[in-house]
């Protein structure tokens, strides 16, 4: 049974920085592209950033080129670093692929940026 589990966030004040994991077990993420994704409070989940399986990233342009995507394939392991961070990137941060035709998704990791 693969399992995707995100950590890393956390309160920040505006201007400040976090880096999201979000760690594979049971599925490779390396064969797959992999992404981010939010959602705020009242508001309907939104893409943030996919890597590829060969590495190439997008972003959402509400994070460019605040963001950063990588995947690290020995850790079977994808990040997200976050800087400049706004009360408006206020969200739980999921992570989400495809493997073998099946959608996995994070449960969640909440990121509080404050004013």
């Amino acid at each position: 049974q693969g399992q995707l589990v995100e950590s890393g966030g956390g309160w920040v004040q505006a201007g400040g920085s976090l880096t999201l994991s979000c760690a594979a077990s049971g599925i490779t993420l390396s064969t797959n592209g992999v992404a981010w994704h939010r959602q705020a409070p009242d508001k309907q989940r939104e893409w943030v950033a996919t890597v590829a399986s060969g590495g190439a990233t997008r972003y959402a342009d509400s994070v460019n080129p605040r963001f950063h995507i990588w995947r690290d394939n020995a850790k079977n392991t994808v990040y997200l670093q976050m800087t400049s961070l706004t009360p408006q990137d206020t969200a739980v941060y999921y992570c989400n692929t495809n493997n073998r035709g099946r959608n996995y998704w994070g449960q969640g990791t909440q990121v509080t940026v404050s004013s």
